[in-house]
């Protein structure tokens, strides 16, 4: 009997302290609501629009919504101060904004960042998303694969090398300079690369946009500023791959140093903006008409000797990992997933492109009409994504089907089938 009250008062324990974690989270998601809707009415010149508005705060592990205002349906109940539900399962949880119950919300995944300032760095670049179709800004992530070839990579570590010292300048001309230097790094990598220059603005009108908006209403000091910089381009550097990521890098240091200049700049962007133009003319920047040679002459400047020797390391190492994909997603039997009306979320951080056969993404998520698809080993996107391989299955067990590193969730409605010419699975619509 003893026994038994023990453990009821050790549930009932837990069970209490589990109650007043859930309320300390909710008063600080409560704080963060605060001090967001608080930097965007400060910032509302930025875009003489509003930043706050409908968002949500989801736990990944949990899928709780946690919302400071509720959804058209009501799905989200009022709870101290907080709208709280559950995000159904077809939805991918990511940093992001999305259309969801009659409402378009920035949508932010828990744990947020400690530090004040960076919390509202992420809070605002995802807000800026939701409001970004009005701003005349498609939402568009183009890949950009040369950015994982050696040379790509090379001349992208410069740029970042020289904005580095641009930020650092305690000269006008010496940030000229570097300035100079960092965009002639970039138009020798436009050269480089047909089409380059168009997939990288692409990226940088969605995301780098929207991460300088993030800097801007953060509310950090110039010091904390260029610290935030530094340490960024830094960590950026230890990441598998840049081909998604860059962006959060290269505009918010160029349109930090403009804003100081010119604090409307940004609102003359728009869909059809070439970044880069805008940013050699608005820093009257003098590009050099060989830029092979003066790309020769400034490279060590910048450690490019060092660059250039890690970067051929690692092309080699690179080399033997696509091969391993190709014989495991092309060459060997596979499971093909055609996409009817798929949703995604992944870590862009870890990408690798596999020549013009794809991208794989080490961990992804995808919902479609078929069911649920959870990656964690790897998976091989098509170049146009309309479809999706990943290894054999090893186990189905009615509409639970899984494989190395994977597991699927079928719908109603569809099922696994083997072409026992090839040896490859599918799956097919049930008639």
């Amino acid at each position: 009997m003893k026994q038994i009250i023990i453990i009821a008062l050790l549930f009932l324990g837990i069970e209490s302290i589990k109650a007043q974690e859930r309320r300390r989270l909710k008063d600080s998601i409560s704080i963060f609501f605060d001090d967001i809707k608080t930097a965007s009415k400060k910032n509302i010149r930025l875009w003489n629009k509003d930043l706050y508005g409908p968002m949500m705060i989801v736990n990944p592990k949990t899928r709780e919504i946690f919302a400071n205002e509720s959804d058209t349906a009501n799905t989200l109940k009022l709870n101290g101060g907080i709208y709280s539900g559950a995000l159904p399962a077809r939805i991918n949880i990511a940093n992001t904004a999305i259309n969801w119950n009659g409402k378009r919300w920035a949508m932010i995944m828990l744990p947020l960042p400690e530090q004040k300032q960076n919390r509202i760095n992420l809070l605002a670049h995802e807000s800026f998303h939701r409001i970004q179709p009005s701003l005349g800004f498609t939402l568009n992530n183009t890949e950009n694969n040369h950015l994982d070839q050696k040379n790509g990579r090379i001349y992208l570590r410069l740029e970042l090398e020289a904005l580095k010292k641009a930020i650092q300048a305690r000269s006008r001309g010496d940030q000229q300079q570097y300035l100079t230097d960092a965009l002639t790094f970039r138009k020798y990598r436009h050269a480089l690369y047909s089409n380059s220059a168009e997939t990288e603005n692409s990226l940088e009108l969605n995301e780098g946009i929207a991460e300088f908006t993030g800097v801007i209403v953060s509310g950090r000091n110039k010091a904390q500023t260029k610290a935030f910089f530094l340490n960024g381009i830094d960590d950026f550097f230890k990441n598998p791959t840049f081909v998604r990521s860059f962006a959060y890098h290269t505009v918010p240091v160029y349109g930090y140093l403009l804003y100081r200049k010119n604090s409307d700049w940004n609102k003359k962007v728009t869909a059809k903006t070439d970044l880069t133009d805008v940013f050699i003319n608005e820093f009257a920047i003098n590009i050099p008409a060989n830029l092979e040679t003066k790309i020769d002459e400034i490279s060590n400047r910048y450690n490019g000797a060092a660059i250039i020797d890690e970067e051929t390391v690692r092309e080699e190492k690179t080399k033997a990992l696509i091969a391993e994909y190709k014989a495991l997603f092309i060459d060997r039997p596979h499971f093909e997933i055609k996409f009817e009306k798929m949703n995604v979320s992944f870590d862009p951080r870890n990408i690798v492109p596999i020549d013009n056969k794809g991208t794989v993404y080490p961990t992804i998520r995808v919902t479609d009409l078929w069911g649920v698809l959870t990656v964690e080993k790897g998976a091989l996107m098509s170049p146009n994504w309309d479809r999706i391989s990943i290894s054999n299955p090893v186990a189905i067990d009615g509409k639970k089907i899984s494989g190395d590193g994977w597991k699927l969730d079928l719908a109603d409605g569809y099922s696994v089938s083997k072409d026992e010419a090839t040896g490859n699975y599918r799956i097919v619509k049930n008639k």
